[in-house]
This record gives structure tokens, C-alpha cells and sequence, in this order.
């Protein structure tokens, strides 16, 4: 053996050399091994492989762990840090869908034609949001990577994924309002309430189900939005799904709405009736959202409102405060948004009426 080579001879007679191929997680050398019946055969395998992974760690990075053991340690980082529905949703797509295709390809030997691969795969069984959804994931992760100086680069960072058209947001028109309120507002066990708040503050349907009597300060006629109950994919392979009860994660998301006349007159009401620190509960818990949503579907149904969702309820009071006057950054706040251009984007069409205004007041001017 010359010295510096790593080329030995073993004790069954072939030969056998060494070749660096990068980091592993504990920082430790992770080494590649070739055999060959003589010392001449091993030296010419090796050594393009130690070029290849000398280039490999200049250019991409040194670490070689699994693309899945980084996830497993990037997921283990960001589950304090975000909210347990959307952990549940990071860890469900890249099980399901990322990590069959790609987890025991080495951090510093993935490329884009690996994610070429994998966008491929995925265009046949998923939507084009969906699939932008697990792209955006797969780079935060990656990207965390490069910070922590595993890679160089981010090899999806310039993969070209499939554009999504998007939406319109579809709100209720007045009258369907209108008509829904009527009913809402008829129905026994204040079944309709839900409803009512829903589009006199626009809450999401898990702020609803979480709320307490003592979020709402019926002196000061505020309503204050500081936890979330929903159901979301379990991490345990017994149960399908689970409910969960945490604060809001984001301080755009923990809020604080005024309450209308209107709204704080039939809270009062149900205050009276209430047995439990919730506003709505089942044997002294929150209320299930789903048992929420069957009683809004039974209300729509009355109201003769079909293909509609309770999230259209949250639409449908941004479009009524947009419809009156309302500015984006109040709007946007009231809503939780994470930025004025959030709301913007979303609510485009309600704020035309208002564009359309301004023209005509504009021509009005320079005629």
C-alpha cells in the first residue's frame, strides 16, 4: 500500500480501496469501498470515483446523509415553529409522495433531474396546486440545507413547475346572504349561530370551534381570536386523523375584531344558555368543525344555496367590508392576513366597484 491511497490488501486475498464521498450527519467521513483481484484494478477504479466526489463536494456540498435523514432533522426543527396543521401537512406530502422517489439519494448528489423525475411522477396522479404545494415544501427544506452549509445550492431551486390557474374567489351575493341569514337565524339550538359569526367577522372555521366566552368582551364589544380547534392528519399510523386545540401561530392570525350590534345581541342570547367556557361545545369541548360544517350545509340546503362552502362565508364578509369602503389594510387585518397583498390578490374583483369609482371621479376632474 502507498501511503495516502487507502488501497489495502484483505485477508482473503483481493484487494480493496477507499474513496471519500462526503459528510455524514454526525460529521464523521463517509467513505465508498471497490474490490478487485489486484492492487492495479482497484487504483484505476477508484480513481475517477475520487475526482467525481471531490468535483461533488466542491461544487454541491459536502454532506452525503440521505435526502430522507435531512428530513427527518429539518422536520424535527420546524414542528415548535409552525402550526400542527400545517407539520401534519409537510410531513403527510413528503411521505407520501417525495421521499418513495428520492430518500436515499445523498444531499450533495441531488439534482434537478432528480426533481425533473419527481415533478413528472407527481403530474400524473396530482393537481398542479398540489404539486406546487409539495415543491414549495421540498425547497424550504432544501434551502434550510444550504443555510446550514450542507449544500452549496438548492438543485430545485430553478425547476420549472406547472402554472395554476388562478381561482376567483366566489362570495355570496347579498341577497344569497341575505337569505342564508334568514335561516341561519331561524334555527333551533342556535345551530345557525356559526354561521352568523362567520360572516359578521369573517373567522375561519377552527377560530370559531375554539372559541371561549372569555375571547369576547361584550363591554368593549371585541372579539379577540387567539386559538384554532381542527382536524388534522395524525403523525401515527393507528389513527387517520386528529383534533387539535393550539394557540394561533402567526401574529397576523391572532386578532382582535370589533362585534356589531347585531352580532354581540344574538351572543348575549346564547351567553344565557351556555354551560361551558366555549361558545360552542359538545359535552363541554370544543364543537367538532365537521359537526359545524354538517350543521351550515343542513342551513344551506334550507336557503336553496348549492355547491357552496363554509369558507365562502369568510369570502363573502371580506367582499361586504371591501363593497363598504372598507380599506385593504384594515380588511386585511380584520381577516388575519399575513400582508395587505395577500388580501389584494384574493379579493381583486370586490375592490373593481371601487376602482371604477375612482375613474369616473377622475374623469370628472380633468372634464
Amino acid at each position: 500500500m502507498r501511503k495516502g491511497e487507502n488501497i489495502y490488501l484483505r485477508k482473503d486475498g483481493r484487494w480493496e480501496g477507499r474513496y471519500p464521498k462526503g459528510r455524514k450527519s454526525d460529521g464523521k467521513i463517509k467513505y465508498g469501498y471497490i474490490y478487485g483481484k489486484t492492487y492495479t484494478e482497484v487504483k484505476n477504479k477508484i480513481f475517477p470515483l475520487r475526482v467525481h466526489y471531490s468535483t461533488l463536494q466542491q461544487t454541491r456540498g459536502t454532506s452525503c446523509e440521505s435526502f430522507e435523514e435531512w428530513v427527518i432533522q429539518w422536520l424535527g426543527e420546524i414542528q415548535r415553529e409552525i402550526k400542527p396543521s400545517t407539520f401534519s401537512s409537510y410531513f403527510y406530502k413528503l411521505t407520501k409522495y417525495v421521499l418513495p422517489k428520492i430518500k436515499d439519494v445523498s444531499l450533495n448528489e441531488l439534482s434537478g433531474n432528480h426533481g425533473r423525475l419527481l415533478l413528472k411522477s407527481l403530474q400524473d396522479r396530482l393537481s398542479k396546486a398540489t404539486i406546487q404545494v409539495i415543491f414549495r415544501i421540498i425547497n424550504k427544506c432544501l434551502n434550510c440545507a444550504k443555510k446550514n452549509g450542507k449544500i452549496i445550492t438548492n438543485p430545485f431551486s430553478e425547476i420549472q413547475l406547472p402554472k395554476v390557474k388562478r381561482n376567483k374567489v366566489s362570495s355570496l351575493t347579498r341577497s344569497e346572504q341575505s337569505r342564508l341569514m334568514s335561516i341561519a337565524k331561524k334555527e333551533k339550538k342556535n345551530h345557525g349561530l356559526p354561521v352568523l359569526l362567520a360572516l359578521h367577522s369573517g373567522m375561519r372555521i377552527g377560530e370559531i370551534a375554539a372559541l371561549k366566552w372569555e375571547d369576547i368582551d361584550f363591554e368593549s364589544e371585541l372579539i379577540s381570536v387567539n386559538h384554532t380547534y381542527q382536524r388534522i392528519g395524525a403523525l401515527s399510523t393507528h389513527d387517520k386523523t386528529q383534533l387539535v386545540f393550539t394557540e394561533s401561530k402567526t401574529n397576523s392570525s391572532v386578532r382582535v375584531i370589533p362585534m356589531g350590534k347585531s352580532l354581540k345581541k344574538i351572543l348575549l342570547k346564547h351567553r344565557k344558555q351556555s354551560k361551558t367556557s366555549f361558545v360552542f361545545s359538545t359535552n363541554g369541548q370544543p364543537c367538532e368543525p365537521r359537526l359545524l360544517t354538517y350543521h351550515f350545509h343542513r342551513i344551506r340546503e334550507k336557503a336553496n344555496l348549492s355547491k357552496i362552502h363554509f369558507h365562502q362565508l369568510r369570502h363573502t364578509f371580506a367582499t361586504r367590508c371591501l363593497e363598504a369602503k372598507g380599506d385593504v389594510s384594515s380588511v386585511s387585518a380584520l381577516l388575519g392576513h399575513a400582508s395587505t397583498q395577500m388580501t389584494l390578490d384574493t379579493y381583486v374583483h370586490a375592490l373593481m366597484e371601487q376602482r371604477v369609482h375612482v375613474i369616473s371621479k377622475m374623469e370628472k376632474i380633468i372634464s
